[in-house]
């Protein structure tokens, strides 16, 4: 088969994973078919998108030194810690800047990813239309499927989980419970001390919560500075650090980390210790059950609400092809990226890690990319690499041993992560990251602007 005659890449999804993947894709002249079912590139990053798990008062919990995609920065304008329009208005213009947007068919929802006799897939949109493609990345997010606990007894207030919260005004005169303490829930709960009747936030256990500046600077640009420590050090230095500067968390209802830091996925805020220690929240741990409005807690306390908001996160589904990717809560991809088992099939996005995503969706991106081209040209590498995609399996735990709970099964930190991606790269001869975009030519209009304007200034 020549070339011309193979079948091109399907990108499914155009949030910032499934741009990562155009933009690989695109550096190298592969084709490919980049389909997105809102009506522009964003992801859960728009917060108009229908089922968008945005909030209002949602930032970056990593900074924007540290969470722009290779080659493409955030703006120096940017908050320490953008919120979410500042980084959508980044993912679009990072789309507009490589000339992905133009290229990507908006309203088209894709309602299944099939596996043909002779490998390659055929992806049929929701209107029935049906292509057929060499190989399929989903990019479809893993924030979109709530995870939604049962609660003992019979709770007769309302029940929400967060995947529908959008303002701290739904919880202007009502007295509110929000369950879990991950970064939304502790944002939500920051939401409701300001502005509920009555905030009380509930945690099965214990956490450290890490402040977003140290010495007035964004915690991740320190802790990626250097000196970097062996696990067992950092563990002790930072551990003791925020002792000193939270104090004794079991002064503020909250309970004693029964683990040590950096083993469960970073909670990092500034606001929830601030609103404690003001009495405007407060903390409990998990819950009993409910009889009516009151909620009983497992120490014992009980408490009546109005709304019962669930911050318990997301599994990982994948409607379009979950029977090529299995389990729900985990895919078994190798290096989060690549199925094991069936060739072509690739995913960004189900990840979970312990830093930014942005730099992380990147490197996955350009391993694809690389993968297909060499491929695409038959090169060595292609079966040498996919020789590793069904017996390689790394630790990637860094030395951690993660807490056992669903959202921690295969769980990698970001450093044995990142410096065994670029081990991998090395070894095929793939980069890591993309490239500036191409510097574009002024039209003749603009070319007469920008002289009048330098005569002004003159």
């Amino acid at each position: 088969m020549n070339e011309e005659d193979q079948f091109d890449t399907c990108v499914i999804g155009a949030g910032p994973a499934g741009l990562a993947v155009a933009r690989a894709l695109a550096e190298r002249d592969l084709p490919y078919t980049h389909l997105e079912r809102h009506t522009g590139p964003g992801g859960i990053w728009d917060i108009e998108n229908p089922g968008s798990p945005m909030y209002e008062s949602a930032h970056f919990i990593s900074s924007r030194t540290l969470s722009g995609f290779g080659g493409f920065p955030m703006p120096d304008h940017f908050a320490d810690y953008p919120p979410h329009r500042q980084i959508l208005s980044y993912l679009r213009s990072f789309a507009d800047a490589y000339g992905l947007t133009g290229r990507i068919e908006f309203g088209a929802e894709v309602a299944g990813v099939e596996k043909n006799a002779d490998g390659t897939w055929t992806v049929t949109r929701a209107d029935g239309r049906a292509s057929v493609h060499g190989q399929v990345v989903v990019c479809t997010g893993a924030q979109w499927h709530p995870n939604i606990p049962d609660i003992p007894g019979e709770f007769s207030g309302e029940v929400r989980h967060t995947v529908d919260y959008r303002s701290a005004e739904e919880l202007r005169g009502k007295r509110v419970l929000v369950v879990g303490a991950g970064n939304s829930g502790c944002d939500i709960a920051c939401d409701a001390a300001r502005t509920a009747d009555h905030a009380v936030v509930s945690m099965r256990r214990g956490y450290w919560f890490i402040p977003k500046h140290l010495f007035g600077r964004p915690v991740d640009t320190i802790a990626n500075s250097g000196p970097h420590l062996p696990m067992w050090l950092a563990q002790r230095v930072f551990g003791t650090l925020l002792r000193v500067i939270n104090g004794d968390p079991t002064r503020l209802g909250l309970q004693k980390p029964d683990h040590k830091l950096f083993e469960t996925h970073p909670a990092i805020n500034s606001m929830l210790i601030h609103h404690l220690q003001h009495g405007d929240i407060t903390a409990r741990p998990g819950i009993a059950r409910a009889e009516g409005r009151t909620v009983h807690f497992t120490d014992g306390t009980s408490d009546d609400f109005d709304l019962v908001l669930l911050a318990t996160g997301y599994v990982h589904k994948v409607p379009v092809a979950q029977r090529y990717f299995g389990d729900e809560q985990h895919p078994d991809l190798y290096l989060s990226s690549f199925s094991r088992e069936h060739e072509g099939l690739f995913g960004i996005g189900f990840i979970e890690t312990n830093s930014g995503a942005y730099q992380l969706f990147d490197t996955q991106a350009q391993l694809i990319a690389g993968y297909v081209h060499d491929a695409r040209h038959r090169l060595p590498n292609a079966e040498r690499f996919a020789q590793m995609i069904r017996a390689d399996r790394p630790d990637l735990s860094g030395g951690l041993k993660f807490v056992a709970s669903p959202r921690h099964t295969g769980y990698v930190d970001s450093g044995a992560f990142v410096k065994y991606l670029g081990k991998v790269a090395r070894r095929m001869g793939w980069r890591t990251e993309g490239q500036p975009p191409p510097v574009r030519p002024l039209r003749r209009t603009e070319a007469a602007e920008t002289g009048a304007a330098a005569e002004a200034t003159v």
